[in-house]
């Protein structure tokens, strides 16, 4: 099994906060322009995780959006923290072992194995691994987990959830891993924020802005996303990321984890009053927001539920890395949607409001797109 990697030396995070599952690919040139790596992933000659955008870098006004998020948002994400945490050891014990999904579940992970260590006193190990959508989740990885642990220990974490698919991708995964090695892992994926009501085990389902959702790296430990390609990953070898030494002056990643942190004693006692409650409701995924996706779809003309990116965070990774085409707000949510608002003006992306929209925002990736195709009467429609 190879090493894994932590802190300081690969990562932002403290080397007891998370063990990266991941082959260090820092000093290799991976990072194409935003609409070349769309047009090579559209047309069928290359797979989105094989490649990585130019890391987004904020302008002082959008930055100052995220702290004003931060600030707005740390309580409300404090509780959701505590209550996935509280319902996780309720059902599955106090010998958990974290896996997050690298790299937006891993702040997510750190903050679980914080709220476990300060209302708890427990110590639960906590790793980042790899999922990419198509390709299943890094089976290296596994093999490292199930070397050292009970598999039936570890539990899987995310962020939110968007239309489902990493969902699936993980169940999918996960069975396929069980045929090939015999080792049974619990597909039930805890994220923050259900959206897509496409999980049984989260903090809420409200569709709001979870700020980490707002940066790329230098809100996740200065990590790239993570990246498979044959030409850098061998038999053997954990997927691959970057770490972005170069970007530390600009790093808010512990400032993020400490702000909610900071919030857990003053929301302690009403998510321990909360958390039994919810554990107690019925949990069942009805995957509605997956039906919503195939409605937008169709009434956009758009041709494929891939192209379409709902929920708040998987917006912002639209503006912030894909080609968007145009975003879908629901006009209550607007409030709460400025850095969304801000992002698609710098990008001269159209904005619609949908009044029965099923979440507070979708993104639209511009359908069959091109280099010459721009705008919102582009080639794929």
């Amino acid at each position: 099994m190879p090493p894994a990697l932590h802190g300081p030396q690969f990562g932002s995070y403290a080397a007891e906060e998370v063990s990266w599952l991941l082959t260090d690919l820092s000093d290799v040139e991976l990072e194409a322009p935003t609409e070349e790596r769309e047009e090579a992933v559209q047309s069928g000659g290359a797979h989105y995780a094989e490649s990585l955008p130019v890391e987004y870098q904020p302008d002082p006004a959008y930055l100052d959006l995220f702290h004003d998020a931060l600030r707005h948002d740390a309580s409300r994400l404090a509780h959701a923290v505590g209550v996935v945490t509280e319902i996780l050891l309720a059902e599955r014990g106090p010998h958990l072992v974290l896996a997050s999904l690298a790299r937006a579940g891993t702040p997510v992970g750190i903050l679980v194995r914080r709220w476990a260590a300060h209302v708890h006193g427990l110590d639960l190990p906590h790793v980042a691994v790899s999922i990419v959508r198509g390709r299943g989740i890094d089976p290296v990885a596994l093999s490292w987990l199930a070397d050292r642990y009970d598999p039936a220990s570890v539990v899987f974490v995310d962020g939110w959830t968007g239309k489902g698919a990493i969902t699936a991708e993980l169940t999918a995964a996960l069975d396929a891993h069980h045929a090939a090695t015999g080792q049974r892992f619990d597909d039930a994926l805890a994220v923050l924020a259900d959206p897509g009501y496409c999980v049984r085990t989260f903090g809420t389902r409200q569709d709001y802005l979870i700020p980490s959702a707002c940066l790329n790296s230098t809100v996740s430990g200065l990590v790239s996303r993570t990246v498979l390609n044959a030409e850098h990953i061998g038999p053997g070898q954990f997927h691959g990321a970057k770490f972005y030494a170069e970007l530390a002056a600009s790093d808010v990643s512990n400032a993020f984890l400490d702000a909610v942190t900071a919030e857990f004693d003053g929301v302690r006692e009403s998510v321990l009053v909360d958390a039994p409650v919810l554990a107690a409701t019925d949990r069942t995924p009805t995957w509605q927001g997956w039906e919503a996706v195939r409605r937008i779809s169709v009434e956009h003309g758009i041709g494929s539920e891939n192209l379409v990116k709902p929920g708040v965070g998987e917006t912002t990774r639209v503006l912030l890395r894909r080609v968007p085409w145009k975003v879908l707000v629901r006009p209550d949510a607007l409030g709460e949607l400025a850095h969304v608002l801000l992002l698609a003006e710098q990008r001269g992306v159209p904005v619609e409001q949908v009044e029965d929209l099923a979440y507070s925002c979708v993104g639209l990736i511009h359908p069959q797109f091109t280099r010459g195709a721009t705008g919102a009467d582009g080639t794929g429609v």
